[in-house]
Formats: C-alpha cells, sequence, structure tokens
C-alpha cells in the first residue's frame, strides 16, 4: 500500500506513543520563493470628495514570532490579549498623501517607529485621518492632519478593539466616539493549568471563562475632542456599537449582557440597546433583547424582536429598526416579513412604523425625504428587491431593480453612495434627485465586466456611462462629478498590476504607478476558460491556469486540479462564467498558482455536483459521480491540447480537502493527491446537503459548527501518494488538530510508508507565516 502522509514535524506534540521533535523550517526553490516573498501591493483610500489619495504601504508577510503572540479564543472570537485588540489582523507600515489630480506624494511624518497601523478613517470635512496603532501592550488612536501629511498621537486614552472598530468620527471632525479601555480594571484573570491546554471550541463554558470575556472586552464609551477633552458616557460594558447621530449629538450603543449563554456564538448574546446624550443629561434605554438560543429552520430565519438598529443617514437624529412579522420564521407564510420602525429625538414617543414589506430586510439606502430606496429578498424563490420608498406616505413603490439572487449575469448593481456634509453615506443622486447610479461586477458569458448606470427612479430607464473593456479588468471605485461623468477606477490586466486612474468621458489618466511585485520573476500566467458539458447533461464552465509562454505545440501539461464544494439554487449557477482572464493573477497562501512557474498546468472551478438532499446515496455512489463531473473538465483540457490526464493531481483545502482525499481513493482518474488545511475526514455524503434542482432553493451546509462530525474512516482503497498538511490549532469545533491526529491514526491502520504527524506553530486555518507558507511550498516541490 502506498499511502504517504508526509506532514511537519514542527512543534512539540504529542500523538498517540510517538516522540514529538522540532525540525527546521525548509526553503522551497528560488522560483518559488522569490514569487512568495513579493512584497505586498500598496492598497490606496481616496478622500470621500475625491480630491486626496492615501497610499497604504502594507507590512510584509508576519513571521511564525508574529503569529505566535498570545491569543484568548471566546465566542467566537480570536482575542490579542496582548493590546485587547482583535488578532491576526493585517497592518500598515507607512502612509503617503497625495492631492489629485497633479499634487506631489508626501511620507506622512510623524508616525511611531515601526508603525502597525490599522482602522484608518477620513473625518467627514476630509480634512483628516483617524487610525489605530498597535503596541507591544495596548492600541493608540492618531490623527494625520491631510495638509500638512503630519501624524500626532491622541494621549492618555487606551482603546480596546476586541469587539472591532473601536472608534467612530463625529460629524464636526473635531470630536470622536471611541471605546476605550476600562481605567483600573487590574491583572487579566489567568487560566488554570488544567484549562489550558489546547481549545477546539470557543463557548464561555466556566466562569474563569466568563471573566476573561468580561476583562479583555470591557469598554468604556468616551467622547474624545482632538483639543484634548474627554468625557464618559455611560456605563462600561462589553460594547458593540457606539454610533453617534448624523449631528453629533446622542450615540447609539449596543452591549452584550450577562448571563452568556454557553453554547453561542458573540452574536447570539443578549444585548442592551440605548441611546446616550453627547453631553451626558439622556440615557434611554431602547430595547433588552434576550439570548437568541434557537432560530426557525431554514434560510431567511431571524430572531423575533428588534434587530437592524441605526440612524437615519439623512437627517439630524432619528433612529430606525427592524422587528419581524412573520416570527422569524421563513416557512410561514405572511403578508408581511418585516417592519421597518423610525424614533426621533428626544425618543420619548412610541415608535412609528415607517413601512412594511413583503420581504426579509436587507438593507435600506438613505437619501432625502423624496427618495430612499429599501433592499429585501423575496424568501420563497430567492429573488431580490430594491423599492423606491415614499416616506410621506410609508409606501412602496413598484420594484425600481428585482432579480435572481444567484443568477449573477441578471444582478443590476449596487446604488452608489456619497458622504453628505454630515459625513454619512447617503445616495448619489442626479441633479433633479431622482436619477441614481449603480455600480456592477457585469458578470457575462466573457466573465467580469464592471460597468456604471445611471438610473432614472421615475421613468424606470436607464443609461449605461461605463464598462470594462478587454483586454483589461476595470473597477469603478469613486464618483468624482456625475455631470462632467467624472469618476476612479482601479485597472489591471493578466500582465499588468492593478493601478488607479481617473475617466472623464473619453480621457484617461493614471494616478497611481504601483510598480508589478512579480517583476523580474518570471511572467504570470495565462488564463484559459474551459467550457463543456458535464455527464448529467449541464453546460458548466471551469478555469485553466497555463504557465507564462505556453504554446500549444509544448504539448499537454502535468495538471493540479483544485476541488472545492459549491453551491447552487438552480442550474443556472453552474454554466455562469465567474472571474475575468483579464485580472492580474494573484499568490495567496493556498493558491495552486505556484506550480505554474514550475510548469504545471492548474484547473480552478470544476462545477461538482450536489449530493441528493435525501441522502440516500452511498458515498462510493455519490464520490463517483464527482470523478465522473471532474473527468469531463479534464477531457476537455485533454481535447484542446492542454492536459495531459495520465499526470493529474488532485488538491483540496478546508472541506475541498475531504473531496480531493475521497476522490483520490475511489477513482483511478488521479496519481496523487493533495489534502491542504481542512476536514480532510469527513465524508462529501455527509458534509454536503441539498440537491441541484431547478428553481427549488436548497442549501449546501457546511457549517463546522451545526453539523457533528462522523466517526472517522478512510477507505481500504486508498492506494494512491496522498500529501497531508495540516496547520495548527483550527479554532472551530471538532477542529483540525484532532481531526489531524486521528487521520494519522487512520493512516497507521492502513499500513504504508512515511506516516508522520505535526503541525506549524502559530497557524489556525490557513498559512500565514512566511516561515510556514516556505515550509508548505518547500514540501510540495519535493513531493
Amino acid at each position: 500500500m502506498r499511502v504517504h502522509i508526509l506532514t511537519l514535524a514542527l512543534s512539540a506534540l504529542m500523538v498517540g506513543q510517538s516522540s514529538a521533535q522540532t525540525l527546521p523550517y525548509q526553503l522551497p526553490p528560488r522560483p518559488l520563493a522569490a514569487l512568495a516573498d513579493a512584497p505586498p501591493m500598496p492598497r490606496a483610500s481616496f478622500s470621500p470628495n475625491g480630491q486626496w489619495l492615501l497610499q497604504l504601504d502594507m507590512q510584509e508577510r508576519p513571521t511564525v514570532f508574529d503569529q505566535s503572540q498570545p491569543e484568548l479564543r471566546l465566542a467566537g472570537l480570536r482575542i490579542n490579549t496582548a493590546v485587547s485588540g482583535r488578532s491576526r489582523m493585517a497592518h500598515v507600515r507607512a502612509l503617503r498623501l497625495r492631492q489629485l489630480p497633479k499634487g506631489l506624494e508626501l511620507l506622512v511624518q510623524g508616525l511611531p517607529a515601526n508603525a502597525r497601523i490599522s482602522n484608518l478613517q477620513w473625518s467627514p470635512d476630509n480634512t483628516k485621518i483617524a487610525f489605530t496603532h498597535s503596541t507591544r501592550d495596548h492600541l493608540e488612536l492618531w490623527v494625520v492632519d491631510v495638509v500638512s501629511a503630519s501624524a500626532r498621537l491622541v494621549p492618555n486614552i487606551f482603546l480596546n478593539g476586541t469587539l472591532g472598530l473601536p472608534y467612530e468620527w463625529v460629524s464636526d471632525s473635531k470630536t470622536l466616539v471611541v471605546r476605550a479601555v476600562v481605567g483600573g480594571r487590574g491583572a487579566a484573570p489567568v487560566a488554570a493549568p488544567a484549562e489550558a491546554e489546547r481549545r477546539y471550541e470557543h463557548p464561555v463554558k466556566t466562569p474563569l471563562e466568563e471573566q476573561m470575556l468580561g476583562y479583555y472586552a470591557l469598554s468604556q464609551v468616551v467622547r474624545v475632542g482632538l483639543d484634548g477633552r474627554m468625557a464618559p458616557l455611560g456605563q462600561p460594558g462589553l460594547i458593540a456599537q457606539a454610533s453617534p447621530s448624523p449631528d453629533g449629538r446622542f450615540v447609539l450603543v449596543r452591549s452584550y449582557r450577562r448571563p452568556y449563554p454557553t453554547t453561542l456564538s458573540l452574536d447570539r448574546f443578549p444585548q442592551r440597546v440605548q441611546v446616550l446624550a453627547m453631553d451626558g443629561l439622556l440615557d434611554k434605554q431602547l430595547a433588552d433583547l434576550p439570548a437568541v438560543d434557537s432560530l426557525p429552520e431554514g434560510l431567511g430565519a431571524v430572531p423575533t424582536g428588534p434587530r437592524e438598529f441605526g440612524w437615519r443617514e439623512d437627517v439630524p437624529n432619528t433612529l430606525f429598526w427592524v422587528e419581524a412579522r412573520d416570527g422569524g420564521n421563513p416557512a410561514q407564510a405572511a403578508p408581511v416579513r418585516d417592519q421597518l420602525l423610525t424614533l426621533a429625538a428626544p425618543f420619548e414617543e412610541p415608535a412609528r412604523e415607517l413601512v412594511a414589506l413583503p420581504a426579509r430586510f436587507r438593507r435600506i439606502y438613505w437619501g432625502s425625504e423624496q427618495l430612499v430606496l429599501v433592499e429585501g429578498t423575496r424568501l420563497k424563490d430567492r429573488r431580490q428587491f430594491v423599492w423606491p420608498l415614499d416616506i410621506l406616505t410609508k409606501t412602496l413603490q413598484k420594484p425600481l431593480l428585482e432579480y435572481p439572487e444567484r443568477n449573477a449575469y441578471a444582478h443590476p448593481g449596487t446604488p452608489v453612495l456619497q458622504p453628505n456634509a454630515q459625513g454619512r453615506p447617503v445616495l448619489l443622486t442626479d441633479r433633479s434627485g431622482t436619477g441614481v447610479y449603480l455600480f456592477g461586477a457585469g458578470a457575462s458569458s466573457e466573465g467580469d465586466r464592471p460597468f456604471i448606470d445611471e438610473l432614472s427612479v421615475r421613468t424606470r430607464t436607464s443609461q449605461r456611462w461605463w464598462r470594462s473593456e478587454a483586454p483589461y479588468y476595470e473597477q469603478p471605485v469613486l464618483i468624482i462629478d456625475p455631470v462632467k461623468r467624472s469618476f476612479i477606477t482601479k485597472r489591471e490586466s493578466d500582465q499588468q498590476t492593478p493601478n488607479y486612474h481617473l475617466r472623464t468621458g473619453p480621457k484617461l489618466v493614471a494616478i497611481t504607478q504601483f510598480t508589478d511585485s512579480y517583476a523580474g520573476l518570471g511572467s504570470l500566467p495565462r488564463m484559459q476558460p474551459l467550457r463543456y458539458q458535464r455527464p448529467d447533461g449541464r453546460a458548466v464552465m471551469a478555469t485553466l491556469y497555463l504557465p507564462a509562454g505556453y504554446q500549444a505545440a509544448d504539448g499537454p501539461l502535468p495538471t493540479l486540479m483544485e476541488v472545492s464544494p459549491a453551491m447552487f439554487y438552480d442550474s443556472t449557477g453552474t454554466t455562469q462564467v465567474r472571474g475575468s482572464q483579464h485580472a492580474f493573477a494573484r499568490y495567496n497562501w493556498g493558491s495552486p498558482l505556484y506550480w505554474t512557474a514550475q510548469g504545471y498546468a492548474v484547473l480552478q472551478g470544476v462545477a461538482l455536483p450536489v449530493p441528493s438532499a435525501s441522502n440516500t446515496a452511498t458515498p462510493a455512489a455519490y464520490t463517483q459521480k464527482l470523478t465522473q463531473a471532474a473527468n469531463s473538465a479534464l477531457a476537455e483540457g485533454r481535447r484542446m491540447g492542454f492536459i495531459d490526464t495520465a499526470r493529474v493531481v488532485v488538491l483540496g483545502q478546508g472541506p475541498g480537502s475531504s473531496l480531493a482525499t475521497s476522490m483520490l481513493a475511489e477513482s483511478s482518474l488521479f496519481k496523487a493527491g493533495i489534502a491542504l488545511p481542512g476536514l480532510h475526514n469527513q465524508s462529501a455524503q455527509v458534509r454536503l446537503l441539498g440537491e441541484e434542482q431547478k428553481g427549488t432553493p436548497t442549501e449546501l451546509a457546511l457549517d463546522y459548527a451545526g453539523v457533528p462530525l462522523a466517526p472517522f474512516e478512510l477507505p481500504d482503497t486508498l492506494r494512491r501518494p496522498l500529501l497531508v498538511m495540516p496547520a495548527g490549532f483550527d479554532g472551530l469545533p471538532a477542529g483540525l488538530a484532532t481531526r489531524t491526529e486521528e487521520l494519522y491514526a487512520e493512516l497507521q491502520r492502513l499500513g504504508g510508508t512515511s506516516v508522520n504527524y505535526a503541525a506549524l506553530p502559530g497557524e489556525t486555518h490557513g498559512y500565514t507565516a512566511r516561515e510556514s507558507l516556505m515550509q508548505l511550498l518547500a514540501q510540495m516541490n519535493t513531493w
């Protein structure tokens, strides 16, 4: 039996009777290492008025030391206990400002040494930028003056970013509302040795864990003036939201309260919603919500009672929220699914109904008393609607937009927002106030071709401003002047790195000149669509990446085929083209595209059949359908002369790792397999529920937490080499660490050679540290 599980003995873990050992990290061949070490692309942020460009120089890939910093996992959170913030965040190391269109680039001065910047936000008046900086033991608040390109620390306050963005600007651009670490909170609770073992689940199960969550997530809402004056608002708590009103007079505060459920994630904890006055003279409780310990079955199920609290963005100080009128049950027939209510300052009157919706609420686009758009989903057939709302009569007009949720070709685009005078996002309209603009992905049989449309709400007619044209993939970013049709786009091609441009009519002006991170490392792979028919008669499409410079005369190539579960609500989804062949290739940690540099073809996006909802077929029978579907894609690649079907490796990660293992075991289609971090053991039949039926909404259930894992068992038919690459402690229920140990034991049962087990320090559900990625590439290359 030739079963090979080649894993990494890098951490001090004990598995069965084996002895753990620490081995040095390896490096892959120089071409692969160079691709992995390519510097990250800068990111760009434009001021809301379109007059300034902020360039964000990103930090290089973190080291294993960075990834091994203290981390607490509770209630679905991953907390950096050193700074009371989220762990594993991407950071910015430098900022550059330039006034558009032709100003000089200025490196922002005064930044902290070895800056670890995140959470950037422009002020409402576009003159300042706030950000947080992570030191070794706290989270600081900094502010950049845009004109002088200089930064300064806001002193005497540490922020708490455990529950998300820890601050928001107030409309005067001179004040911020922050969530601060509570002074005098004392020393952190310390877990006893027996409780410090690695965890696979995150619920708050013990009094100690409740203390730890209360310690690290506890924060105080504070009004912070840029003049140095500060004032606490309300009481400390586990504050998930602290949003100032558009006029800056009030703050909407939503917090989690005790008792903390022992089996639920944080978003289902009991909550308290209140509104506070900035002057400290009002503390009004709006809702006291119980824990959401159960929901009706089905997509679109929601809790009863108020939810989705927010401010009307177009008026000074009016709250809104949503309440279900169908018991939150999508299976219940109901003429009204959701009701929107509003409550204006001073918040003493009963709430008033704004509108009743025949569908489940998704979002609202505020504009003015004359123009508001409401988006909802009709649950029975998953159709999306966008209605104009007449606020004066509280009625929905005829749908302005209507389309199937899963039909990418039919998606009309998303309404464009712009900040108003208070810096709040409202609909961008034409001069008459009755026309809106849409940004769309432009999915089509030619691939994605983003567009901008102008749509009249009054006449229901649309006009296409612009559409991305080959050989480029270009996305709209910001409309500068709708009258002149001036807007900013992000433009790239398969051989040109993304850069930003200003379009005014036919004129195109480059705004950025970001260099190609992969320059000098060889040409990028080219994308080749594969259109073919599956054995079940469905016309589908996959994407084949070929090595740079490949010519048909070079002959068929050895191929890596990546498999992944997919979700389809009808046959439309399987036939539609995804992505763009003109997009710039990116080498992420789990991307098989690295191997095009080694002469391989890479096949992605193969449409695999979903198992029957009745779940009556055996795992072997379903796996046979999977391999037949895969074979049809490979056969088309062979017909076109690209794929050598005698040399194909099947690769999967996450839920796809179990598919790869099953397909390798149950067919002779593949010569070898690779299972990257994932549920290596879980049979597809157990994990995937649903059925492809035209017009019938079904669900592909990939809920790690909600479905118990089956007993671990590998098929005895597994005879071909299998490379298994676990990460570290996954942090999901019944996660990777324990399941990979069981995989190790099962492979020992089957017999075979080179059966080893280890895990990479500091990693969870993938590879982030540079050392880990290099080890992954080295191990795969050797194998």
